[in-house]
């Protein structure tokens, strides 16, 4: 029973996820390593699904190592220059053999319908096309790039009309000049520039290892978010980060400080990762973005329905007393949320008298997934400032089972008498409840 138990919890918790995405622009971008991969079927099918969820989707694909298998067997060295290849007229052949049939496999693979296969019914229409004009990058260092290139325009337009159609979008890092020139250009580059152009709710880099503290990949050591600053700093402090995790990292520094909300890299080897990244609370993956992913901030009346649900296992247990709709409603102002990707996950109440200086703290919640991190501390902290700049004097707080708590962090024991007239009146007896006092220095 636990299985399917299991299943059905998860599948409550995505449905969220899955309204929030419905209709929503995605870029997804993946290197050529990932089309090798004997598993690269399995992210097809998650391209499906989520294609089937009404996400619109557009593709964009890297081509490094099957250009490099070319230049291989014509025993021709791959050339590369900060980073970038050089494309001369041998390396530009390989460069569009490669697109070529790359893109072919992706769209086979796009294109299967078998019964008994995830892609069953799923009837994709795949569009690829000359949208990506580019220019050479010209000679740098006296280095001259030759049939390299990068990103002149998108034609943003002609794949929205692709889009509006339900068809998936397929690129390749190749652009075409108005002269008709070809030019091979960093998959990277392209995604961003097409996620930017799209004004994509998302761009999504699939990435062949975790974006780590260290040089250690386990899952210990990932990195679940960082604001671009924190991601600036990152790459300052890690200056021997491998390609693989520092040119998605700067793409998507670009695509955030460009109005890009958020941009994820995902580990393509973990099973499954896309969709673990979308439609679960905390995902797999690293996220990016302009404004931190988690806010402690004062709540509002839309945060009221978050609220109620986040503490009523604390009610049906007995921690905390029960508050009506009405009651928060009348109240909002006095509280106080952590909001993490748009679900609240911690919250707790400033009531306050300032005529008698004193505020009380109440209804003091953190969501259980997200114990053990300093939350509480930071709402109780966060209270203790505003009451504070409220200018009173003493806080209180009425607990049945967090006595301890609070004694750790300063709180005092203390009985009725201590209470002020105008709290008495709110004290139940029949819960019985401690009280603690602190004096606000």
């Amino acid at each position: 029973m636990s299985e399917p138990k299991s299943f059905v919890n998860w599948f409550r918790d995505s449905s969220p996820y899955i309204h929030a995405h419905r209709n929503k622009t995605f870029v997804i971008s993946f290197g050529g390593e990932a089309v090798l991969a004997e598993d690269f079927d399995h992210h097809v099918h998650d391209f499906a699904l989520l294609n089937s969820l009404g996400i619109r989707l557009v593709l964009v694909h890297g081509i490094r190592p099957q250009i490099d298998e070319r230049l291989k067997k014509l025993n021709i060295p791959a050339l590369f220059h900060k980073n970038l290849r050089i494309t001369d007229d041998l390396a530009l052949q390989c460069v569009k053999e490669a697109a070529g049939l790359v893109r072919v496999e992706i769209e086979a693979l796009l294109s299967m319908g078998l019964s008994n296969s995830p892609m069953a019914g799923s009837g994709l229409k795949v569009a690829s096309g000359n949208f990506v004009t580019a220019k050479p990058i010209g000679v740098i260092d006296g280095i001259d790039y030759c049939h390299t290139g990068e990103v002149r325009r998108i034609d943003s337009t002609a794949i929205h009309q692709q889009l509006d159609q339900d068809n998936i979008i397929l690129i390749s890092p190749i652009g075409y000049s108005p002269s008709g020139e070809i030019f091979n250009l960093s998959a990277e580059q392209v995604a961003t520039a097409v996620s930017i152009a799209l004004k994509a709710e998302k761009l999504i880099l699939l990435t062949e290892q975790n974006c780590c503290h260290s040089t250690h990949t386990n899952n210990e050591n990932i990195i679940r978010q960082m604001t671009t600053d924190e991601a600036e700093t990152f790459l300052q402090q890690h200056t021997t980060l491998s390609d693989s995790v520092s040119l998605p990292v700067k793409a998507a520094i670009q695509s955030c400080r460009a109005g890009i909300e958020r941009v994820h890299l995902i580990n393509r080897t973990i099973d499954g990762a896309l969709l673990l990244e979308l439609f679960s609370r905390d995902g797999v993956g690293t996220l990016i973005s302009s404004s931190p992913f988690e806010d402690l901030r004062p709540a509002t009346l839309n945060d009221i329905g978050g609220i109620l649900e986040l503490i009523k296992p604390l009610e049906q247990r007995g921690i905390l007393a029960k508050r009506s709709r009405e009651k928060i409603e009348m109240e909002i102002a006095d509280y106080i949320i952590i909001e993490r990707d748009g679900l609240i996950i911690g919250c707790t109440a400033l009531h306050f008298n300032q005529n008698e200086h004193y505020g009380c703290i109440a209804c003091l919640a953190v969501h259980l997934d997200y114990r053990g991190s300093a939350r509480g501390d930071r709402l109780l902290d966060f209270a203790y400032n505003k009451a504070k700049k409220l200018g009173l004097k003493q806080l209180f707080v009425l607990s049945t089972q967090t006595v301890h708590w609070f004694i750790e962090r300063g709180y005092l024991s203390s009985d009725i008498k201590k209470l002020p007239e105008s709290l008495k009146v709110y004290y139940n007896p029949a819960r019985n409840s401690k009280i603690l006092i602190k004096v606000i220095e």
